[in-house]
């Protein structure tokens, strides 16, 4: 149900736009004039603001200037008894959606309503659906760490050397690897992502180097791999610590000759991939207990970068929260929220044993339960262990 606050310094038209628009199922705000319009307006995230122009204290062009530097994406009506062309251009040209005059036609007044309604919600899918589709989020903070970790991909992202990337579940080991892709000589090719651990052991070779059809019983037809899909690109396999000693040992024949060969064929297939690799496990203890290669160790590891826990990074959370709050608050539709500096630091000073994911779900969390402020106090009730 849409909220429209109604600002008018006549009781009668107030009263009246009011009853009108609840009967249409519209939930209504009320102020007598431009200033407590614009306290509520701060207040509260409305779907639209119905505005007269002539009124005591702010009239109705200066609060539209003052309403569209807190939320210029709110649709603003204007409505007035004084009404001429000049007036409306004014008000449109200031950032109004629209013009009104008095006393309101109620089919143009309804029909002008559903219209901003629907430009808003374009206006916010737009948003979303550019944030999804941008090829890679940014790598966000400036601790020590984390300047490394982008000097090397500045570095090693223009050769084909392959990566190890180490580090605990949740921390970016996937967008280290988007960077890195990003920044290659082989961001116009594909970047294909394979997550070793959520693969069946006995499918994991047909989903790596592909099948012929009737190879094995559901093998109902030929079935392109990942590294064939990667080809003149890049091949993320990620938690690799995970992957059988089987497909390791093809893995291993793929890096050394530049070949794979689908599950069921005989005919080798020359593929151009650069393999970067992931693990939340310590790979040379893996060795020691016989679940991974030795060999196939040296070859992903040319160049090892290790993405360490948000622990280890507590100066990032700061600007890791602003720009959680500012992609939740956006697909959510509604004005980014601010955040105490004592919250800020109860977040500092937390176990983040999920790392970066486990922040982002605690940030729109937040966002969800707490007002327009996000204090210490919501900190403490919706975070903090009981």
């Amino acid at each position: 149900m849409a909220d429209i606050l109604i600002i008018d310094d006549e009781k009668a038209i107030r009263k009246t736009l009011t009853e009108i628009l609840s009967f249409e199922g519209y939930k209504l705000d009320e102020a007598s004039d431009g200033e407590e319009g614009l306290k509520k307006f701060k207040e509260k995230t409305y779907d639209l603001v119905l505005c007269d122009i002539k009124m005591p204290k702010l009239d109705g062009i200066e609060f539209l200037q003052k309403a569209g530097e807190i939320n210029a994406d709110i649709p603003i009506i204007m409505i007035s008894g004084h009404g001429n062309i000049e007036t409306a251009v004014e008000a449109v040209k200031k950032g109004a959606y629209d013009y009104i005059s008095k006393p309101p036609d109620l089919n143009r007044l309804l029909i002008t309503i559903r219209n901003a309604m629907e430009r808003t919600s374009l206006v916010t899918e737009t948003k979303v659906l550019k944030r999804k589709v941008s090829r890679v989020q940014e790598m966000i903070g400036g601790s020590a760490p984390m300047q490394k970790i982008k000097e090397t991909i500045d570095k090693v992202a223009p050769t084909d050397a392959r990566i190890l990337i180490t580090g605990e579940n949740g921390v970016g080991k996937e967008l280290v690897a988007r960077w890195v892709h990003e920044k290659s000589n082989r961001n116009a090719g594909p970047l294909v992502e394979v997550n070793c651990a959520a693969i069946p052991t006995e499918l994991i070779e047909s989903e790596l180097f592909g099948h012929e059809k009737g190879s094995f019983t559901s093998a109902i037809k030929q079935r392109i791999g990942k590294f064939e899909q990667a080809n003149g690109g890049t091949l993320f396999l990620d938690e690799i610590g995970d992957m059988s000693l089987s497909a390791q040992a093809k893995v291993l024949r793929a890096l050394q000759e530049g070949k794979i060969t689908r599950v069921g064929a005989d005919k080798d297939i020359n593929v151009d991939v650069r393999v970067i690799a992931a693990t939340n496990k310590d790979l040379l203890g893996e060795v020691d207990d016989k679940n991974f290669r030795l060999d196939l160790y040296h070859r992903l590891s040319v160049i090892l970068i290790h993405v360490p826990s948000l622990n280890d990074r507590r100066d990032d959370i700061p600007m890791l929260v602003d720009q959680f709050l500012e992609d939740i608050c956006a697909d959510y539709g509604i004005v980014k929220k601010s955040i105490d500096d004592d919250a800020l630091k109860l977040l500092q000073e937390y176990n983040w044993t999920g790392n970066i994911r486990e922040l982002r779900n605690v940030v729109e969390r937040l966002v969800i339960l707490s007002a327009k402020s996000i204090t210490g106090e919501d900190v403490k009730s919706y975070v903090m262990p009981r």
